[in-house]
């Protein structure tokens, strides 16, 4: 706090507290206010078929409110595992988190026989209502602001839940909550990253009426909210609270908005590299077709192909005795770390392109197959968990499995390998910004160029000390996670993956980096400035130029001092970066490399 020495100490006394006071209502570390999505897309139906969702999809869903619908294979899919779990304890099988208990209550018997039976049935009816209200006070604040995480959730594990032996009604309602935005108030915290089930136990306390949730992005009671939006209160069934609960969700969602975040950062910062070359006056060789194909990498090839492909037209194809040989090596490795950083991305959205189109639940329950679908499906061990088939199924067979497909590796160690090539292709942006300030590079000084008497007229060339303190905030993101085993439950869970803490932290980098990104678009464009001044017959390539020029109707470069905001240029360049995405100004580009393909869940290898 500042000290005034001609404040008496009373009175200093007493505006600590009264500047005190309202941190302290607010907490350390206040809450960021609820951020509603912006309806863009309620025109578009992205059909769910559990087998092709892509991040981009959720996306659509999650932030831009597309309307869902589910595919008739989806449907029959649900339709078929929710009648196999009934029938296989209609005969009597074990089934962990049914008619057996979950955790270290895995041999309780819960209930026996025929789950459908009036006894059963009212028993199981009045004990997944209890659970699903319960899920209220799951959870640890802070909550989730975002309504787009929440929504993000939701999307993920309507496309999901087919696999998982949940009620027709339970299907249904995930779908149509999303279709009316009907956005359960979910807390962040309380997840070990294997298996969410405190968020997921805040979405199903909506689903029947209890707590609070968001209705087009106001908030009320959740029953109110369900009324508004003309959804009846789920009555749940069967297991349908393991069904909904037991997923990674929540991470995958995480990842889902970090790849879109992360997308438009690494565009931008091909496009400012660009740039920033452009700046330099830099040797291109780097970026060649010829050194490329000397280290085969597909990802760097194309970034290197890209940013090339950015200059074209550039002066600097053009002979010029004063460039020298050689850039400092952050110029010269750019491509090699952002490239880097995009196939590390890529490793990322292909696993979670599996991860959003498989099941992630215990138990597995698998329809259609027999003891002659594999070797050890034929084993005395393997057949007390088969399900021979009757009228809950509808005649079908199938096994019923323990497993732990809930552990989410391997992407819980892929977030974080995105999160570390994210930081090395930081340093790389935050030494080639401090490269500008040496004319051993550079070879001309600003001052040699712009007239020393307006110079103050014209915008900083660097940040000062502001890329170095992002940088190290940035830096301090790439440590990974501590591995954690924590036994829990009566010693039955031993494991954490911390995926909620991953995700949060990618997030984090993602949004550092964007504006370490833009003081680097900051120097660049300032130094193309000072390039053309030198020569004005010079061009910089299609995509830089327009880039620098929509910056400049922001900052302009005669702009007199006093006319020029009291806001730091880069928060100006970085929101310029957000409201005007890359793509506008280079929108082709060489093709990426082929993306893995996502593989069809619950099909058995031949």
């Amino acid at each position: 706090m500042f000290h005034n020495p001609h404040m008496g100490w009373k009175t200093a006394l007493a505006a600590a507290f009264l500047f005190a006071a309202p941190l302290a209502q607010a907490g350390v570390n206040p809450v960021p206010p609820y951020e509603p999505i912006t309806v863009t897309a309620d025109d578009e139906t992205i059909t769910l078929t559990g087998r092709d969702m892509t991040y981009g999809d959720v996306i659509r869903i999650a932030r831009d409110g597309a309307r869902v619908e589910l595919a008739d294979e989806a449907v029959q899919r649900a339709k078929d595992a929710y009648g196999l779990l009934l029938q296989g304890a209609a005969e009597g099988m074990p089934i962990y988190w049914f008619n057996r208990g979950a955790g270290s209550n895995r041999e309780t018997v819960i209930f026996e026989g025929d789950p459908t039976s009036p006894e059963n049935a009212e028993f199981l009816r009045k004990q997944q209502y209890a659970r699903f209200a319960n899920g209220a006070r799951g959870g640890y604040g802070p909550e989730i602001h975002e309504e787009k995480l929440v929504r993000a959730i939701m999307a993920i594990r309507a496309n999901t839940i087919t696999y998982e032996a949940a009620s027709p009604d339970l299907v249904r309602i995930l779908v149509d909550m999303l279709n009316h935005r009907v956005t359960p108030v979910v807390m962040s915290r309380g997840t070990l990253g294997e298996g969410d089930l405190p968020t997921m136990g805040n979405i199903a306390a909506t689903m029947v009426g209890v707590g609070d949730a968001y209705f087009e992005g106001e908030r009320m009671p959740a029953r109110e909210a369900l009324e508004r939006a003309g959804i009846e209160p789920l009555v749940p069934e069967g297991a349908d609270q393991a069904a909904l609960i037991s997923t990674n969700a929540y991470a995958y969602a995480q990842v889902a908005i970090a790849l879109a975040e992360a997308r438009e950062v690494l565009e931008w910062a091909d496009l400012s590299y660009a740039m920033a070359l452009n700046g330099m006056n830099s040797s291109l060789t780097p970026i060649s077709a010829p050194v490329q194909a000397m280290r085969p990498y597909d990802w760097l090839n194309w970034d290197a192909e890209r940013v090339l492909d950015m200059l074209r037209g550039s002066y600097l194809f053009e002979l010029d005795p004063e460039r020298i040989i050689q850039d400092p090596e952050s110029l010269r490795a750019s491509s090699q770390r952002q490239g880097a950083a995009w196939q590390a991305w890529a490793v990322l959205r292909d696993s979670l392109h599996i991860s959003i189109n498989s099941s992630d639940h215990n138990p597995a329950v698998v329809p259609g197959i027999t003891p002659d679908s594999s070797w050890e499906l034929s084993t005395p061990h393997f057949k007390r968990y088969y399900v021979e088939g009757g009228p809950l199924s509808d005649g079908k067979s199938g096994f019923i499995f323990s497993n732990a497909n809930w552990d989410p590796y391997p992407i819980a160690n892929e977030i974080e390998s995105f999160t570390i090539a994210l930081t090395n292709m930081g340093v790389a942006v935050a030494q080639r910004i401090e490269r500008f300030t040496n004319p051993f590079f550079t070879i001309v000084r600003p001052q040699d160029v712009i007239d020393p008497e307006t110079a103050d007229r014209h915008p900083v060339a660097h940040g000062g000390y502001l890329p170095t303190d992002l940088w190290q905030d940035l830096a301090r993101l790439g440590t990974p996670v501590t591995p954690n085993g924590q036994a829990i439950i009566a010693t039955v869970e031993d494991l954490e993956a911390q995926t909620r803490i991953k995700g949060q932290v990618a997030r984090q980098a993602i949004d550092v980096l964007s504006h370490l990104v833009a003081q680097d678009l900051m120097t660049a464009s300032y130094w193309m400035d000072i390039r053309r001044l030198q020569d004005p017959a010079r061009e910089f390539g299609e995509a830089p130029t327009r880039a620098h020029a929509a910056l400049r109707e922001e900052i302009p470069w005669d702009m007199p001092p006093e006319d020029r905001p009291f806001r730091n240029p880069g928060q100006i360049i970085r929101d310029f970066m957000q409201e005007h995405p890359a793509s506008e100004f280079y929108p082709g580009g060489p093709e990426e490399p082929e993306a893995a393909s996502i593989p069809r869940a619950g099909v058995m290898p031949e």
